[in-house]
């Protein structure tokens, strides 16, 4: 029995994955990862193709509305769009959950805030993270989870509203 290292695995999966995609499946692949800004070299690197090729898929996919840009200096960086993957999630929920229980998930979240901010007498995760010391464990992670809570509760809201503009629409 051969007992492979983690580099000839990595490298195992790299080959495979390089085989098994074209290039523009590993370029929308990394997009859809990132989450900040990247040069079409770096897309490169991470999607096993050229920098040339990286660049015209990324241009490709901002044409669709899948990848937005920025520019940095000289270089432009392609990221996903984040107002696709904010209508992706709103409809996502939309079609996975009902009425009933958008509203019953929106009246959980917003107790749950409710409690953050009686907890720690605050109204928002900023000013909480402004009163924690470093080493409140505890409350770091209730700031996370706050946040959290606070994004689904406006993706629950907003997928809401989509399904009752939705239903306007087709009356």
């Amino acid at each position: 029995m051969t007992t492979e290292t983690w580099d000839d695995i990595n490298e195992h999966v790299k080959a495979e994955w390089k085989a098994d995609t074209t290039p523009f499946e590993r370029v929308y692949e990394v997009i859809e990862q990132t989450h900040e800004g990247q040069s079409a070299a770096e897309i490169a690197g991470r999607a096993l193709v050229s920098e040339p090729t990286a660049r015209r898929h990324c241009k490709a996919l901002v044409n669709t509305g899948f990848a937005e840009t920025s520019v940095d200096g000289q270089t432009t960086l392609y990221k996903r769009d984040a107002d696709r993957v904010l209508m992706s999630r709103i409809r996502e929920l939309r079609e996975e959950t009902d009425r009933d229980e958008l509203l019953d998930g929106i009246e959980r979240m917003k107790a749950e805030i409710r409690r953050y901010e009686d907890r720690y007498e605050v109204v928002s995760p900023e000013e909480l993270a402004q009163d924690l010391d470093a080493s409140e464990t505890e409350g770091w992670d209730d700031l996370s989870a706050w946040k959290t809570t606070r994004q689904n509760l406006a993706v629950a809201q907003a997928a809401l509203a989509y399904d009752e503009a939705s239903h306007q629409l087709t009356a």
